[in-house]
């Protein structure tokens, strides 16, 4: 930690390690030892110092070997993120795959796993406290095994456990250039509450648990959703884990709305309750994270898809580069994460993780990068959108019904894959040209005659397919109208679609052939 700017960032086993790394243990740290910044001058200080000072350093030595015994994975009176001596009434143990999102435990049996449940998985020390942090923020929901204090235990189980409370949000990790500036970028600015502590800071855990509002970001940080405890054993290659024990832990009363790493979207209340619920805004599976920057952008913004306010790490770095305490350019990379949850959330579905560039002036609402951003990721959805109705229109021609939104795959599905990798590298123009209007707008102009290009790419092989039925078409009755659909009217409409979406290189009237030989321009 001491030479995190020597680092690049963590190197992990998944994804969903990173933020569980981050809050259970290094931002933690940092926070209590140093304390937060108190204003933007004073994280802009520290930030631009590139490392931590001697003065830093010394204090977090000081701090660490102070709480060196709260930080021993095997002590027997209060180890590390653990309950000393848990157990359960008949003294049962579980396989420490039960720890591992992705091994093959009870109803969570990965697909093509090549291992079962019978077979053991001893850890080493190092992955054995990974794993018992990243159950901490993520472990499935459903029924736990009870132990044998716990007065809230029946029948040797507990069950109405909600999943960990990362599993709850969409985590949004603002990433820089090395992990010091990462751990600058993921603490928030302002007051400490006095009674705010982690984990190895508070009286040592036991089995009982209960549900509780956390005190402040320490507490939430290094909430412990589960009593665990690791049973170490010494084998011929050195001590690993393979037993472990894992009950229920402490639920949070609600995720509260200074939660930092997620952003948040708003819903109607229920009629027996007034005004809107706020809630996180979670991932969507297999849905690019420049697909979700109308939330990421927005301090709090209604549009189209509903409102959605964005991170309180995001909008932090808005005020910052608002005060030219961070400049425009400054190359902020965004990670995603995330995990989908089956069977009443009780197994792991899927594990969400996508990393964009973030312009760091499109944070801010009355910059031009914001417009610009919003509107590029609004014309990739709308293309998708035309294909998607020109694949309707041609199925309709032939006697067919279009593909069901929620079954199957659509064709607009391949124009946002073929339009991915120019978004990211139009997010990378932007942070280099956000200062400067006239090259944002050749910009958008060169990424619209590329978007055209690849769209029509798409659209080409779905006309190239059409057959004698499509192009005498169909004329079928709805609402009292006769409605013709034929293979020409179906290229005429995705025409005046595409032409509504892209405004800056509307193709001139002429055949397909042309349009599709268009030269594309680099995108800024």
């Amino acid at each position: 930690m001491l030479r995190a700017h020597e680092f690049d960032g963590l190197v992990v086993d998944l994804p969903t390690h990173t933020p569980a790394l981050l809050r259970q243990v290094l931002l933690p740290v940092v926070l209590h030892a140093l304390g937060r910044p108190r204003d933007r001058a004073e994280w802009a200080r520290r930030f631009h110092a590139g490392h931590f000072t001697r003065e830093e350093q010394d204090k977090l030595c000081a701090y660490l070997e102070k709480r060196r015994a709260r930080f021993d994975l095997f002590d027997a009176e209060a180890p590390f993120a653990q309950v000393g001596g848990l157990h359960t009434a008949k003294q049962e143990t579980k396989g420490s795959a039960l720890l591992v999102a992705t091994a093959a435990s009870g109803n969570n049996v990965p697909l093509f796993a090549s291992r079962t449940e019978g077979d053991p998985l001893p850890l080493t020390p190092a992955q054995a406290a990974r794993w018992l942090l990243h159950a901490h923020c993520w472990d499935t929901a459903a029924i736990k095994s009870g132990a044998a204090d716990d007065p809230q235990a029946k029948a040797g189980k507990t069950t109405g456990n909600p999943t960990g409370p990362l599993g709850a949000l969409g985590v949004i990790v603002p990433v820089g250039c090395n992990l010091y500036e990462t751990l600058m970028l993921n603490l928030p600015i302002g007051a400490q509450p006095g009674d705010d502590l982690p984990q190895w800071a508070r009286e040592p855990l036991k089995p009982a648990w209960k549900v509780r509002a956390a005190t402040g970001l320490l507490d939430l940080w290094t909430w412990q959703a589960r009593r665990i405890r690791l049973i170490p054993e010494e084998t011929d290659d050195g001590t690993r884990v393979s037993r472990v024990v894992l009950c229920a832990g402490d639920r949070l009363e609600a995720i509260p709305e200074w939660e930092p790493h997620t952003a948040w979207a708003f819903a109607k209340a229920p009629k027996s309750a007034t005004g809107t619920l706020r809630r996180p805004q979670r991932h969507a599976p297999g849905k690019a994270a420049w697909r979700g920057l109308q939330a990421l952008l927005a301090s709090e913004r209604q549009d189209r898809d509903g409102a959605f306010e964005t991170s309180v790490l995001l909008r932090q770095l808005a005020g910052l580069q608002a005060e030219d305490l961070i400049g425009f350019d400054y190359p902020l990379q965004v990670e995603t994460i995330g995990i989908t949850y089956g069977n009443q959330s009780a197994v792991v579905e899927d594990i969400l993780f996508d990393s964009i560039p973030l312009p760091v002036s499109a944070l801010r609402a009355e910059e031009d990068a914001y417009t610009v951003l919003l509107e590029v990721t609004e014309q990739a959805e709308d293309l998708a959108k035309a294909v998607n109705n020109l694949s309707a229109d041609l199925r309709r021609a032939a006697g067919a019904d279009p593909i069901p939104w929620d079954k199957g795959q659509r064709p607009g599905e391949f124009v946002l894959h073929a339009l991915d990798p120019l978004v990211r590298r139009f997010l990378i123009g932007v942070r280099a040209s956000a200062d400067d209007a006239d090259l944002l707008e050749r910009g958008r102009i060169a990424w619209e005659k590329a978007a055209r290009d690849r769209t029509w790419e798409v659209a080409e092989r779905l006309l190239a397919t059409a057959t004698r039925g499509e192009f005498g078409g169909r004329t079928i009755e709805k609402d009292g109208r006769q409605l013709t659909y034929r293979l020409a009217t179906a290229e005429q409409n995705f025409r005046r679609r595409l032409k509504a979406t892209l405004p800056r290189c509307a193709p001139a009237a002429g055949n397909f052939v042309e349009d599709m030989s268009a030269a594309t321009a680099p995108v800024a």
